[in-house]
């Protein structure tokens, strides 16, 4: 297949997919949309994308798909080995429920606190509150002691092997270690056990060296 992921450096849901190719082996050219000059705004980028967002997948058929877990799902059907989001019933269900909480739980806090931090005020497009980032703040910081707690019993974010789930949260402390100021404490042993082994993979690329988007 012949396929693009427009991408932009090291944000963290092009890193998901890219992630993902990489553990599927599958061949694609990736094409940088510098966000910074507006290239994800342009008329041509928004017939493949009308939200504006990366990533966005083209396929050889001139199809496109954006929203990083949805591109997985269709990279999942296409190349089903190594598996990454369920191999049964009980397994779909569980890994689909692990990455939600990823999301949902952690991703949604990150998220707050960098549209209420200092990188995105200088960008000058959204209001800031202060308040909300110190909330979120302190949300992300539990999570992550949550986080620590799980991984005394369990060596992925799903069990026993790496899943999706395990890209979501990479992904996702990374992101808020290098550009949102919510690195993880050193005292969460079990956590930075998690991360080394996830890091480890030839898959996942490391930006934690990086904060650039």
């Amino acid at each position: 297949m012949n396929m693009k992921l427009y991408n932009y450096g090291t944000a963290p849901n092009p890193r998901k997919v890219r992630i993902f190719l990489a553990e599927k082996a599958a061949d694609y050219e990736l094409v940088e949309v510098n966000m910074l000059k507006g290239e994800h705004k342009t008329p041509e980028f928004l017939e493949k994308n009308p939200s504006g967002k990366v990533p966005v997948l083209e396929l050889d058929d001139g199809r496109y798909l954006s929203e990083s877990i949805a591109i997985c799902r269709y990279l999942e059907a296409v190349y089903p080995e190594p598996n990454l989001f369920g191999r049964d019933a009980f397994e779909l269900g569980f890994i689909e429920m692990r990455n939600r909480q990823m999301e949902t739980e952690l991703w949604s806090q990150i998220g707050q606190s960098w549209i209420h931090g200092p990188v995105v005020a200088k960008m000058g497009i959204y209001k800031q509150i202060p308040e909300a980032k110190e909330v979120s703040d302190v949300n992300v910081n539990k999570y992550y002691e949550r986080l620590d707690k799980e991984f005394a019993d369990i060596e992925y974010v799903a069990g026993d092997r790496f899943t999706v789930a395990d890209i979501t949260l990479v992904t996702g402390i990374d992101f808020a270690s290098t550009l949102v100021g919510l690195k993880p404490d050193d005292s969460l042993k079990n956590l930075w056990r998690w991360h080394a082994l996830v890091l480890s993979r030839d898959s996942v690329d490391d930006i934690t060296s990086t904060t650039s988007l």
